[in-house]
């Protein structure tokens, strides 16, 4: 059972990741002609697409990716108590866990695109094909920080600033929801 429920719980976490990615890439007017965009592209599109027909935008937000991220962490934790424990049950407070799973999730990918961006401004220096997108997404996050603390010595540590306060924010969670956060 334990490796059926990390198997499940791997894919839908990564398929919300890319999702919000999705989302992060239209709401950032990133170059969707990229090589990372097109990836991101072809593995939504198959159910973006037909649910694109039903579900409207709203306004920069693709509501279509944003309703199936909901819908999936929505749904992760019966799912997996489900194949756990055997029992399916659905309640109103699963909203507030699939909200809360959403804003987790998406504080997560924004962790990992700023330290790839970081990794990767170190390793290739601006001469890859996905360094142009990691840049289109980071630095309506980072640019602020940089005007208030700027580079010193070279280094910018926008980054870290923009890390520190998602820290910051996953323990707020943990503070306002003590027993739920470490499941989501």
């Amino acid at each position: 059972m334990y490796t059926l429920t990390f198997l499940v719980k791997t894919f839908i976490e990564l398929y919300v990741l890319v999702l919000l990615l999705r989302i992060w890439m239209q709401w950032a007017r990133c170059d969707f002609y990229n090589p990372l965009a097109q990836f991101v592209v072809k593995l939504t599109q198959p159910i973006i697409g037909p649910l694109r027909r039903v579900v409207p935008a709203i306004g920069p937000i693709d509501g279509a990716s944003l309703l199936l991220a909901f819908i999936l962490t929505t749904l992760k934790y019966p799912l997996l108590v489900a194949i756990n424990q055997g029992g399916f049950s659905l309640s109103l407070s699963l909203l507030l866990i699939g909200v809360l799973s959403l804003l987790k999730a998406a504080g997560n990918l924004v962790f990992w695109v700023i330290l790839i961006r970081s990794i990767m401004s170190w390793v290739s220096q601006g001469r890859s094909s996905v360094d142009h997108v990691l840049y289109q997404l980071t630095e309506p996050l980072m640019s602020p920080i940089r005007r208030w603390l700027p580079a010193m010595g070279g280094i910018d540590f926008s980054a870290m600033v923009v890390i520190l306060i998602l820290y910051a924010l996953n323990y707020l969670g943990m503070d306002l929801f003590p027993n739920l956060w470490v499941w989501l």
